[in-house]
């Protein structure tokens, strides 16, 4: 059998499991997992990074960061857009088919062997962690950079003990499984904060951050705190991004190039800079005698960095962007991060999301920036049914605002065709004065990725770091 195809058998394996959504928050299987394997998250240190939204932008950050200090990075994050692979990724780029068969094949046995111990077998979440924490410790890799599925404290990572903690703001979503308030979220989040780690946080609710800092207090954890021990100096508009001023733990980095929209990602390039300073244990001073990262090297790093679907550009006339956003304050961050960095005459929304999200909250917080909205569904099992979603943005938007398509590909054409006739009417047809943004769901923004972009929307590598000289440090000093 060709490798493609026992690629698809696979994955079609894993994704068989109890999904992601339905989630048994639980450590007793995830723990007697690597148990099994010889406790392959203690291999190398771990940045263990949380939050309701950012996660992922901030651990592509954090891992562009390492990789340019000549680190070789394992990094886990999810969702993914488009293919399985993108969640474990090794130096920049997504495992190959043939490791990611190797590994499942290698840790198949003991899953086996963890389901028949437990009433409940272990999900589709908890088999790819194990996945990954084998490949990070068989590669091996010098630091893991793993971002949380689900809250924190009893989320299959957190039988990893990150040395750093990064949690990203918090907001209120996944009620079900964490709470209905931003405290008992919080709360659950907190719990990657392990004694003496470094705990990074981000700008908070005030609920939020009073939670953080006493878990932290009562964890023995050093904490630095966006916008008082760290923080965005300065966000600049720029062509393709934003040119930012950041202040580190231990240094100022100025003129700093952003290739991502949205004021939101100058805060999470604010916390990955803040927790590989963290991480690297800085000491000397550079010439302007601070100490810190090399400036250069930041520069360069984050000028590499790419977030795919978030605000992400991926066809011109009319331009298309999508974006993951899939609860109410990932979408005001969107809706700003529209209004700060595009001058669309017209825009046009499509949109699917989960029947199990704040779809009414999350659509009040898109009206203000959309003429008109086509609502769809997407690909998953959970979207919620197009019919629905009208109901609910026509009580919105008004029902001279709504269109309904059946399908994400027929609800993209009628929403291009929007745009070029309000592009018509106004006597436009230079690029940017119509815009479609694709939106609701992570799930909705890999869809449209599979749809519209090159190779069927697979994401490449990521931009190779420099490799400068290895510092002082070592993996093991830092374990």
């Amino acid at each position: 059998m060709d490798i493609d195809a026992r690629m698809l058998e696979v994955e079609r394996e894993i994704i068989s499991r109890r999904p992601e959504h339905s989630v048994d928050l639980a450590l007793d299987r995830m723990a007697e997992l690597v148990g099994l394997l010889g406790d392959p998250q203690r291999a190398c240190p771990v940045i263990h990074i949380t939050g309701t939204n950012g996660k992922t932008s901030t651990a592509r950050m954090t891992d562009a960061l390492l990789r340019g200090r000549g680190l070789r990075t394992g990094r886990f994050t999810s969702p993914h857009l488009v293919s399985i692979r993108e969640r474990i990724v090794v130096d920049g780029a997504p495992v190959s088919a043939e490791r990611f068969v190797e590994a499942y094949e290698e840790i198949k046995p003991y899953v086996d062997l963890v389901d028949e111990r437990h009433p409940a077998a272990m999900s589709f979440f908890e088999v790819l962690t194990g996945m990954a924490f084998a490949i990070f410790a068989d590669t091996p890799v010098d630091v893991v950079v793993l971002e949380v599925g689900e809250g924190g404290r009893l989320d299959c990572t957190n039988v990893a003990d990150g040395v750093v903690a990064v949690i990203t703001p918090i907001s209120i979503d996944h009620t079900r499984l964490l709470g209905d308030t931003v405290e008992e979220i919080a709360a659950e989040k907190a719990g990657i904060i392990k004694p003496g780690a470094t705990a990074i946080l981000a700008q908070q609710p005030v609920a939020a951050a009073e939670v953080l800092l006493r878990h932290s207090v009562e964890a023995g954890a050093t904490v630095a705190r966006e916008g008082v021990e760290f923080g965005v100096l300065s966000d600049e508009q720029a062509l393709g991004g934003q040119r930012l001023g950041l202040r580190g733990l231990r240094g100022t980095y100025e003129d700093v190039f952003l290739p991502l929209f949205g004021s939101y990602q100058a805060g999470n390039a604010a916390c990955a800079l803040a927790a590989v300073e963290a991480f690297a244990g800085v000491s000397g001073e550079d010439a302007n005698g601070q100490a810190g990262l090399d400036p250069d090297l930041v520069r360069e790093a984050f000028a590499k960095v790419t977030s795919p679907g978030r605000l992400e550009i991926i066809r011109r006339s009319p331009t298309i962007i999508i974006d993951a956003a899939h609860n109410p304050a990932g979408m005001a961050a969107t809706v700003a991060g529209l209004q700060e960095s595009f001058n669309f005459d017209h825009l046009t929304g499509v949109f699917a999301a989960s029947g199990d999200k704040d779809v009414a909250g999350i659509l009040a917080e898109l009206e203000p920036a959309l003429d008109e909205i086509v609502v769809t569904r997407n690909s998953s099992e959970r979207s919620m049914a197009p019919g629905e979603t009208a109901e609910l943005a026509a009580e919105i938007f008004g029902e001279d605002r709504v269109t309904e398509a059946a399908r994400l590909d027929d609800a993209i054409e009628a929403a291009v065709a929007l745009a070029d006739q309000a592009d018509e009417a106004a006597g436009e047809s230079g690029p940017g004065s119509g815009g479609v943004l694709i939106t609701g769901s992570v799930i909705t923004a890999g869809d449209a990725r599979r749809l519209l972009g090159p190779s069927g929307g697979q994401l490449p590598a990521e931009p190779p770091a420099s490799q400068p000289s290895r510092h002082s440090f070592t993996a093991a000093e830092l374990s």
